[in-house]
């Protein structure tokens, strides 16, 4: 059994420096630098990546936001202010991967930068990111799951409980099972895939993207705040798109590679 010791990090003068921030932050500089080292390993100038990888990073932090609130609109409405309070958590992963897509890759594709060599430095970038970001869920006591009884159930304070598990004291910590797995999909990408994919620009991405929707898909299951499309989980919806993206598009690169090898 663990517990979130809570959300504020330490007091910094006239600001509260609070967890979540802190694990974004980190997750981002992180992933910049493996961003920029990928790229020297790879012949590539890390200048135009980087500027890329900003304005995705920015896109990615206002889609996250703006997909987090468009499923929660009526909560939303009656609470307007709410939307900016980015420090109290909220934000959708895939909500942020269009986001940084459109930015960043919008930015790469109009300077005629090799947008799908980009995606697949920033994939495992994005892999490893995710599985630190998604400790701010443990500090504030969100993204858990059903109630459990296991040894490792992490135990959540009652004003963080949804209503129809008040009386229920220790969850699933969906959040630690996603981080891990993030974990694994970095390490396969960057020891498995990465160095056999590169014949193929933007297989990798789309190995990522298969792989962490496959983890999501069984994770969203146990989660107790998913959004939600009528009745289907939204995050499941676009899971099996991402798995599907990535069985379908990962063999067409790779036989597309091929036959411009053969006829070079």
């Amino acid at each position: 059994m663990f517990r979130s010791p809570g959300a504020i990090a330490f007091p910094l003068g006239p600001l509260t420096l609070r967890w979540y921030g802190i694990l974004m932050a980190t997750a981002m500089a992180l992933g910049l630098w493996l961003a920029h080292k990928d790229a020297l390993r790879r012949g590539l100038d890390p200048e135009p990546l980087l500027k890329a990888s900003e304005l995705a990073l920015l896109g990615a932090l206002v889609g996250a936001r703006l997909y987090y609130v468009l499923f929660n609109l009526d909560y939303y409405a009656h609470a307007p202010a709410k939307i900016f309070a980015v420090w109290e958590g909220g934000l959708a992963i895939h909500g942020g991967l269009i986001g940084g897509i459109l930015v960043g890759g919008g930015y790469a594709w109009r300077q005629r930068l090799p947008l799908r060599r980009y995606l697949d430095i920033a994939a495992p970038s994005l892999a490893i990111g995710q599985a630190i970001g998604r400790w701010g869920n443990f500090f504030n006591e969100e993204a858990f799951g059903t109630p459990t009884t296991l040894p490792w159930k992490l135990y959540i304070s009652a004003s963080h409980r949804p209503l129809e598990y008040a009386q229920s004291e220790f969850f699933h910590p969906t959040f630690l099972y996603e981080s891990v797995w993030d974990g694994i999909v970095f390490v396969l990408l960057i020891s498995v895939f990465r160095d056999r994919l590169a014949r193929a620009p933007g297989a990798l991405f789309l190995t990522y993207l298969g792989l962490y929707s496959l983890g999501r898909f069984f994770t969203e299951a146990l989660r107790t705040d998913a959004l939600m499309l009528g009745p289907v989980r939204v995050a499941q919806l676009v899971s099996v798109v991402g798995v599907g993206a990535a069985m379908i598009g990962v063999p067409l690169l790779l036989k597309r590679a091929r036959g411009q090898a053969l006829t070079s």
